[in-house]
């Protein structure tokens, strides 16, 4: 109804003069997911994120090190030296189930513009390294294979490219701008993806800034090909989850959720770099899973295409306890009691998973529930006393049943009348 408005025509100016088109000031227009599609996602919980490039010859920070550690010049040709003869994409996934990962997101272009991948809108990609080899293609067939659902990062930002507003190293020339012509490139890249390399599980995108609200035409033609894909908040739309880096976050059961942690300190690999212990690795995931979220833990492989032996370590130690516990894991949402004190809770059906990290006290207080508990137990062994009353719950533990990574007790209430 503002259409014609003074105000309006001055708004539609000023995006016409930065390069925007007017569809940034409509709704999102675009088929929401699928919400089975969503569950079946947030029943995975936990996968494997992989930040991977010609980077790792650097042992440097993807894209954020460009114009900065590395020189810009440098940096866009390390792709000439790029020959991970070590690469082998089965050993890759067959590592993330042993990790007890249910997917794995690939990046698949940061903000540098480098693109793992035979594609054809860009001569900056893997084709044109001594590799010679699509790291996408291999990666996603290996998945196929092992039934290891396969997602992709793609940087919705691009500093290499000529049209993207917007570069680190801030030599870019701004009358170079067309957003246009760069909306295009996107969405030709992404469908590239999805149909070459499908089914995708997720278009994880990154770094929004500029793009205004275009992602709803990329999401349109995304759900046309593959109408189960997710996205995530980074592509210019809310998409159909939310994204958290390197924190836990507070319980949120109302948006689907995900943070990725690094492993590490460093998004791609460095040399020498400090890994998370055993117990902060499963104490990562059960923070997250408690706040009703999935937790993508992300590696970076070294330059020679292996994953750093005590990485892998590290994972398969995860993989050993989620192979005793996953139960109180896997298909689980967060709750019925809110995260806090050391303890976080999930459950499934009529069982309830109580995990005490921290033993604050000798007895444990909860919140009431409206069912009755039957049975109580402890998954991870020993003994526990647990009172129920119309004010509280009160978990009881002796010293020696408690875990010094995690407590699993186990409640199984009363069916539902």
């Amino acid at each position: 109804m503002y259409k014609n408005s003074r105000p309006m025509k001055i708004a539609l100016a000023f995006i016409a003069a930065i390069g925007l088109s007017s569809q940034a000031l409509v709704a999102e227009d675009y088929p929401k997911a699928n919400p089975a599609a969503i569950l079946r996602w947030q029943d995975l919980r936990f996968g494997l994120f992989i930040h991977w490039g010609p980077i790792a010859l650097k042992g440097a920070e993807i894209g954020w090190s460009r114009g900065k550690q590395v020189p810009t010049e440098i940096y866009d040709n390390l792709y000439k030296d790029f020959n991970p003869t070590n690469f082998n994409a089965a050993e890759w996934v067959s590592i993330a189930k042993a990790s007890g990962m249910k997917y794995l997101v690939l990046v698949t272009k940061h903000h540098d513009g480098f693109c793992l991948w035979d594609t054809k809108f860009t001569d900056h990609n893997m084709m044109n390294t001594p590799f010679k080899r699509d790291i996408v293609k291999e990666l996603s067939e290996a998945c196929k294979k092992q039934s290891l659902p396969f997602g992709v990062y793609y940087s919705v930002a691009d500093w290499y490219h000529p049209t993207w507003p917007g570069d680190r190293s801030g030599k870019k020339d701004p009358k170079l701008y067309d957003m246009d012509a760069y909306e295009k490139f996107l969405n030709s890249q992404v469908e590239e993806l999805v149909t070459k390399y499908g089914p995708v599980l997720t278009i994880w995108g990154d770094l929004p800034q500029s793009y205004g609200r275009r992602g709803a035409s990329m999401i349109r033609r995304m759900r046309e090909l593959q109408p189960d894909i997710l996205v995530n908040n980074r592509c210019g739309t809310d998409g159909d989850y939310t994204i958290l880096e390197q924190k836990k976050g507070t319980f949120n059961n109302t948006r689907p959720w995900e943070t990725c942690i690094t492993l590490g300190t460093s998004w791609s690999w460095r040399v020498n770099d400090d890994i998370k212990s055993l117990a902060q690795c499963i104490q990562t995931l059960l923070n997250c899973v408690g706040a009703d979220a999935n937790l993508l833990l992300n590696i970076g492989p070294m330059p020679t295409g292996e994953i750093e032996k005590r990485q892998v370590d590290r994972m398969k130690e995860v993989g050993a306890w989620l192979a005793k516990y996953g139960d109180s894991i896997y298909g689980t949402r967060g709750g019925p009691f809110l995260p806090g004190n050391g303890m976080v809770s999930t459950h499934k059906g009529n069982v309830v998973y109580v995990h005490v990290m921290n033993w604050e006290k000798d007895t444990l207080t909860l919140t009431p529930l409206d069912r009755k508990i039957v049975k109580s137990e402890i998954m991870t062994g020993g003994t526990v006393d647990v009172k129920q009353d119309e004010k509280e719950i009160t978990i009881s533990v002796p010293a020696a049943s408690r875990q010094e990574i995690d407590t699993i007790i186990k409640l199984t209430l009363e069916d539902k009348k």
